[in-house]
């Protein structure tokens, strides 16, 4: 183990623990030391070591566990989470590969991803998230991860206080032939169904013709860890915004919608527009904690959903990385 990982880490025969990059503690690299361990047995004899580091670190690097499959990145999840959580309430388009692990997304490979915590959109999200790297990309396609604390510290008094009082609103519309369709996001075709859980999940409803759906959800910007009880900057604010898309996509999306017309966007709690120069101090702060780190056949990353936000870079070649949830929360 190296010394600048020696803190909470503690230091064990089997496996070495270190930073992939002096004095960047994010991710922090976990690889064993003894040829051919099981990395499952490993997990179960090991899991207040885990979480420890977990929770110091925000995010776990698993590499040359020597894992391959789906089914054994299932298995490995369910020894250090607990059971897998179906993906509800979609905003990306995945498919389901094996139980309850999942493509992380199936946006094209020429797309970026920004930072986001997963669902903290929703009223319940999940704590844990993990991604396996089953094939590497030939170029790019990085996961990009940012501490949410630090992401919190970035900001100013002034723009947090607003945050707090305010809120933030997300705004989806489906039907218009954009984006997935209330159906897919809901994984249900009765409108009743939809009804009931967004009634249920603090979700407004519209429906409007032809059975098109307008769906408004006010949630707080900032959150605690029930752990910790660090303040994180947590909710999808900036992701969702049109502002954030790639600038020429969202020229023709803001040329040919109205404003509460769009796929999805975002606001203040209270339907007031969010300032551009705020915007632009949100963007600037995810990027300036962000860390990036190629995929090596194999890895698995582990972050606390809360702590640490991740997005996807664009690549080249096969890239086949999967991605499974835990530990749902509700704030």
């Amino acid at each position: 183990m190296s010394r600048e990982a020696s803190g909470a880490e503690l230091t064990t025969s089997f496996v070495k623990a270190q930073y992939l990059q002096p004095g960047q503690p994010l991710p922090l690299v976990i690889q064993p030391q003894v040829k051919g361990m099981n990395p499952i047995t490993w997990a179960a004899s090991h899991k207040a070591y885990i979480e420890a580091n977990l929770l110091k670190h925000g995010g776990l690097l698993f590499r040359n566990f020597g894992m391959k499959t789906a089914v054994e990145f299932e298995q490995f999840s369910k020894v250090l989470c607990g059971e897998l959580l179906e993906y509800h309430e979609r905003s990306s388009p995945r498919r389901q590969v094996s139980g309850n692990v999942y493509t992380s997304t199936d946006y094209p490979a020429t797309e970026s991803i920004f930072l986001h915590n997963e669902n903290s959109y929703q009223q319940t999200w999940p704590m844990k998230i993990l991604f396996f790297c089953q094939t590497a990309p030939q170029s790019g396609g990085e996961t990009p991860i940012a501490d949410c604390r630090k992401i919190y510290q970035r900001l100013t008094e002034k723009l947090r206080q607003r945050f707090i009082e305010r809120k933030w609103m997300l705004i989806r519309n489906f039907g218009d032939r954009l984006g997935l369709s209330w159906q897919t996001v809901f994984q249900t075709t009765d409108k009743d169904v939809v009804d009931q859980h967004c009634r249920v999940n603090g979700i407004q409803t519209e429906w409007k013709d032809n059975d098109r759906l307008r769906t408004r959800a006010v949630r707080p910007a900032i959150a605690y860890h029930p752990k910790t009880r660090e303040p994180v900057w947590f909710n999808h604010a900036t992701f969702f915004h049109v502002s954030t898309l790639d600038p020429v996509i969202s020229a023709v999306l803001i040329q040919q919608f109205k404003e509460a017309d769009l796929p999805s966007t975002t606001c203040y709690g209270d339907g007031s527009s969010i300032e551009s120069e705020t915007l632009d101090e949100l963007r600037q702060a995810y990027h300036s904690e962000t860390v990036t780190f190629p995929w090596q056949e194999g890895d698995v990353l582990l972050l606390d959903n809360m702590l640490v936000a991740h997005g996807r870079a664009p690549y080249t070649g096969a890239r086949a990385i999967l991605v499974g949830m835990a530990e749902p929360y509700s704030g």
